[in-house]
This record gives structure tokens, C-alpha cells and sequence, in this order.
């Protein structure tokens, strides 16, 4: 296998290969560290590049795999983490001068979980710093960039993730999501990238922004690498009173069920409302290509949506104000600009204000269930725009004027304030070359619906096959 053919490949794909011996995970591990020292000086994606343990951590899967001893899809699989996912012995910084030291003493549960898989830890992933922000240039570490267009944004908080996927920098990664975070950058990036829903996966030993607001989730190539990675990392744990006990299905055996009769629904207000041109065109076209897929997609009236995000937003601030409180004290001027701006000004909410959008939270949770027995999915852009240019603070969609990161955000903090699964695959390409995402929003716990409509989407359309030159 040589670098171009591995840039072109998938998990689902690779993980046969090492299976059957026609490659070797020290062989794709040597191909990509390779390719990361090479490139990314471009892209600034890692922060920490574990050389030496990810070689080590190839060979003995080689060993293993060789013995007979293959413990699935993930084995030998080189992935990489965005920087809040505890590591133990290797650096995890946020994204700040804060904790540019900071060698936690424990793994996240995910990690465990991923290593438990197999899979081959190649870094540390760069990121909007502590998580607190939509569009990936505010770390410590520097701006990440998009590998499409390297004067662009890669959308935050979880960008390094996106731009390491994008380019060819690692199989995987994970990211974490607190009003868009996985999905904002798989969309400016044109990966997948899935936020499944509250308390599906642990987020033990993941540095916090909401604690009510957080999920853990993958960022791949193809939805089926989605599926294989949320199957890895899914499941209850004892370390998170907030993880679900629900079982969790196999992910991957049903992707392929067919969508023949499934119903999608396209909301009338505020997802199509202060949108580009193009991007509408593109998400339009996509629920066309359902329709011609057997799924029935109409129109339901959403209009509630817009309040959501207000809702969020106080939560967000309050709770992320809280836990930075200490360092906030301490270390104010450590922190980025904006991000110290944001956390300061979360001191200012009331409590009642606080408590009134939790109490309104559970209502519209309830309401929005009701909402959704008259349709399994719902399809909507991930984001009004393609990426803006690094440094740009304002941008223009559909004769309105907005501030970038405050439009980021704009489709998907909801369905964090929900806690329902939602995720964002790439459904064309701007006249500029940029990517543009879709979104699909599911019902609480049903990964699997939401997983298999995109699936069939993606091997009926070849957008997810585009790599960016870089």
C-alpha cells in the first residue's frame, strides 16, 4: 500500500486488509506518521505526536493479529484524540497555556475503550481552547487549518480533529461536542461527523465545557467508519452517573437495512432561513436523493427551534463560567482572547436564569418527542455557510449579515440542549471547492436510524470520496 491509496481508504476497508495480512498496521502506521511530519506544519493539527508509542503500539498489533488473537475492526487502526481526552503519560492541554503541561496519570474511558479495540494512538489533536468556541483558530497551539483552502477556518471546537481526518492525518479521531463541535468541522472539513445522543457514550476523564451539554462522539471518512468507532467507545460506565444503561445495538450489521419508507422531515422555519445559495441548493438536493431512495421527505413546522438555542447558550456560558471559575481567579490573562471574554461573561447570569432553561429544557425535550412520531429523521444543513476565512468576523447568507461564530452554531447547538443524536456528511461542494454538510437528527438512543439513512445516502452519492490536495 503505498501513501495515495492509503489517503483514499476507509477503516472498513484497511481493517480487512490487516486482517488478511495484506498490509501491516506498523506499514500504514510508518505511512501516516510520515505524512504528518511532511504535512502538517500547513494544517497545525497536532499538538502532540506520540512517534514512538504509536510504532510500538503497531507492532505489538501486528504481533497480536498474527497469533490468531484479532480483536475486530479497530485493531492496528492508527486514530488520533482531540486535546481534552485525558491520556495517561502523554500531554493533554485543551488548547491552552493553562495545561500546556499537563500529563494526566489515567486514560478517558474512551481511550481505555479504543485501546481495549486495538487501535494505535498516533496524538493529540489541536482545538478551539477548552473547547469554547465554533471556529478552531483560537488555541494556544495556533489556528488550525482547513486542508481545502488553508486561508479558511476549520470550524472549532473540535478542528484539529477535522482537518486530521480531512487529510489523510489519522483514520480517525474523536472529538467532543457541546453546541456543534464534532458536526461544525466534519462539515467545513467534508468528513462525517457524529454527536450521538446524551449519555450514549462515557465522558469520563474528558475535560468538561458543559458538564449538560457534552457528548463524546467520532469523526471519520465514511459513516461506516462511524458506526465501527461509536460501536467501540458506546456503552454505560461507572465513572459517569450520566452514561445510559441502554443496550447498545450493532451498529454496523444494520446499516445496510434500507430506508424504503422511512419518514424525514425538512422544518419550514429557521434551518432555511439566512442561508447560502449553495448550500441550500446542495441540502435540498440531498432530500431529493432520499425521496429517490425510497424514503418519503416532507416539510413539518419547527418553530420552536429558534428558541432552543438562546436556552443553550445560557447553560453553556454558566456552566463552563463555573468550572473555569478557579483558573479564572488565578490565571485570567493565560487564557485566549475570546474564550476569556466568553467565561468572564458567564459569571453575569442569574441562577433563575439558569434554572428557568433547564426547566424549560425538559418540556421541550417532551414536545419535541411528540414531534417526532410523525417522522424518524430530521434533515437540515449542519452549517449556513462554507467555511469563512480565518480572522473574517462577520459573513453575509441570504441578504443577512452574522457574526461567524455566532452562525457556526446556528443549526446544531439544539440538538445538544435535546441530547438527540445528530450527524453532519458531506452532500456536495461550493463553487469555491469547499465542502458543505448535511445534517441528520434522530430520535434519543436511535443511533441506528440516523446511522443508516446517511449511510445509504453515502453509497448512492460520491461526495465522501473527494480528498482535498494539499
Amino acid at each position: 500500500m503505498n501513501e495515495k491509496q492509503l489517503y483514499s481508504t476507509t477503516i472498513s476497508e484497511l481493517s480487512v486488509q490487516i486482517r488478511q495480512g495484506e498490509v501491516t498496521s506498523l506499514e500504514v502506521t510508518e505511512l501516516i506518521l510520515d505524512r504528518i511530519s511532511r504535512i502538517d506544519r500547513k494544517l497545525n493539527s497536532y499538538i502532540t505526536v506520540t512517534h514512538e508509542e504509536a510504532l510500538r503500539s503497531a507492532k505489538q498489533a501486528d504481533r497480536t493479529i498474527r497469533s490468531g488473537k484479532y480483536l475486530g475492526p479497530l485493531h492496528g487502526i492508527p486514530i488520533a484524540l482531540k486535546d481534552l481526552f485525558s491520556t495517561r503519560g502523554i500531554k493533554t492541554t485543551c488548547g491552552s497555556k493553562i495545561l500546556a503541561d499537563h500529563v494526566p496519570n489515567r486514560d478517558a474511558t474512551v481511550v481505555s475503550k479504543l485501546k481495549k479495540a486495538g487501535a494505535v494512538l498516533l496524538g493529540k489533536l489541536n482545538m478551539h481552547e477548552f473547547a469554547y468556541g465554533t471556529t478552531g483558530d483560537s488555541s494556544y497551539f495556533g489556528s488550525t487549518r482547513n486542508p481545502w483552502d488553508t486561508s479558511r477556518i476549520t470550524g472549532g471546537s473540535s478542528g484539529g480533529s477535522g482537518v486530521a481526518v480531512a487529510a489523510g492525518l489519522c483514520m480517525a479521531a474523536l472529538g467532543s461536542d457541546s453546541g456543534g463541535s464534532i458536526r461544525i468541522p466534519a462539515a467545513l472539513c467534508g468528513i462525517v461527523g457524529l454527536k450521538p445522543t446524551y449519555g450514549r457514550v462515557s465522558r469520563y476523564g474528558v475535560s468538561p465545557l458543559s458538564w449538560s451539554l457534552d457528548h463524546v462522539g467520532p469523526m471519520t471518512k465514511s459513516v461506516r467508519d462511524a458506526a465501527l468507532m461509536l460501536q467501540a467507545i458506546a456503552g454505560p460506565d461507572v465513572n459517569d452517573a450520566s452514561s445510559s444503561e441502554i443496550a447498545v445495538p450493532d451498529y454496523a450489521k444494520k446499516l445496510s437495512r434500507g430506508i424504503k419508507g422511512m419518514r424525514i422531515g425538512c422544518p419550514k422555519e429557521h434551518f432555511f432561513e439566512a442561508l447560502d445559495d449553495e448550500v441550500e441548493t446542495h441540502v435540498r438536493g440531498a432530500a431529493d436523493q432520499f425521496s429517490v431512495l425510497g424514503a418519503e421527505v416532507f416539510e413539518v413546522s419547527a418553530p420552536k427551534f429558534r428558541f432552543l438555542r438562546a436556552a443553550a447558550s445560557t447553560i453553556l456560558a454558566s456552566e463552563a463560567s463555573s468550572y473555569h471559575e478557579q483558573y479564572l481567579r488565578a490565571r485570567a490573562a493565560d487564557y485566549q482572547e475570546d474564550v476569556r471574554k466568553r467565561l468572564q461573561t458567564g459569571r453575569y447570569i442569574l441562577a433563575s436564569h439558569y434554572l428557568r432553561a433547564q426547566r424549560l429544557r425538559s418540556l421541550l425535550i417532551q414536545e419535541t418527542l411528540v414531534a417526532f412520531k410523525s417522522f424518524d429523521l430530521l434533515l437540515a444543513p449542519t452549517v449556513p455557510v462554507t467555511a469563512p476565512r480565518i480572522g473574517e468576523s462577520v459573513i453575509e447568507a441570504g441578504g443577512k449579515k452574522e457574526r461567524v461564530r455566532g452562525a457556526m452554531a446556528r443549526f446544531t447547538t439544539a440538538f445538544n440542549y435535546l441530547g438527540f443524536p445528530a450527524i453532519s456528511l458531506p452532500c456536495g461542494y461550493a463553487s469555491s471547492g469547499l465542502p458543505i454538510g448535511l445534517q441528520l437528527v434522530g430520535r434519543p438512543f436511535d443511533e441506528e436510524t440516523v446511522l443508516t439513512a446517511a449511510n445509504m445516502y453515502e453509497e448512492n452519492t460520491a461526495w465522501h470520496k473527494k480528498r482535498p490536495e494539499i
